[in-house]
């Protein structure tokens, strides 16, 4: 009787799990359907890197990518997002050299301020964060051009007595797959180690 129990208490348990991991994978699939359907990140750009090198959207194609828009002169959340950004980067390194397997992932850093943030300024800005973060920039329109992409919104404020000025603008790290297609997004609440997760989720049930 008592093993009786026990399978029928085992069966069930593995149907519980097939259940949650089936409403699981349609809540992705649907996710996915519905960020396709929104046409977010599609299309190239380009731009040139902090380096000097022209670099379009394709040149990711077979990579992992996460990418956020900001600027060089935010004085607060553009370096905490980076931060958060590099840090997710090294928890995701970190897991793969105790389990192995998991592709690696590059960082990117598009500017939403060009009249200010050149080839050399970004070289001096993205020095402060991860070793892989790629900072790109260009001319007015293509960087306007790459933000519709991901209907990114930026807006430069009024300049103040020395003429600077601060941009207002999306909040967002956006995760592409290796396909170059936006696979999922992440506001300012979610943490280094819930994104860290998310990616590798994404990673493994990747097709």
């Amino acid at each position: 009787r008592v093993a009786v129990v026990a399978a029928a208490g085992t069966a069930a348990g593995a149907a519980w799990l097939y259940l949650k991991e089936e409403k699981e994978r349609r809540q992705r699939v649907r996710r996915q359907e519905e960020l396709r359907a929104l046409a977010l990140g599609q299309g190239d750009f380009q731009l040139v890197d902090h380096t000097g090198r022209a670099r379009r959207k394709s040149d990711f194609l077979g990579h992992w990518v996460l990418l956020y828009f900001g600027f060089t002169h935010c004085p607060d959340v553009c370096p905490e997002e980076l931060e958060k950004l590099g840090r997710v980067v090294e928890l995701l390194e970190q897991e793969n050299s105790h389990k192995g397997a998991l592709p690696p992932i590059q960082p990117l850093f598009i500017t939403v301020d060009p009249e200010r943030d050149s080839v050399d300024a970004l070289a001096r800005y993205v020095q402060d964060f991860h070793p892989r973060l790629l900072g790109l920039t260009g001319s007015a329109e293509a960087v306007r051009a790459a933000g519709r992409a991901y209907r990114v919104y930026a807006q430069a404020g009024p300049p103040d007595a020395s003429g600077e000025y601060l941009v207002d603008h999306s909040i967002i790290l956006y995760l592409l797959g290796p396909d170059g297609f936006l696979l999922d997004y992440y506001g300012r609440s979610k943490s280094e180690e819930q994104i860290a997760r998310s990616v590798r989720h994404h990673m493994d049930t990747y097709q």
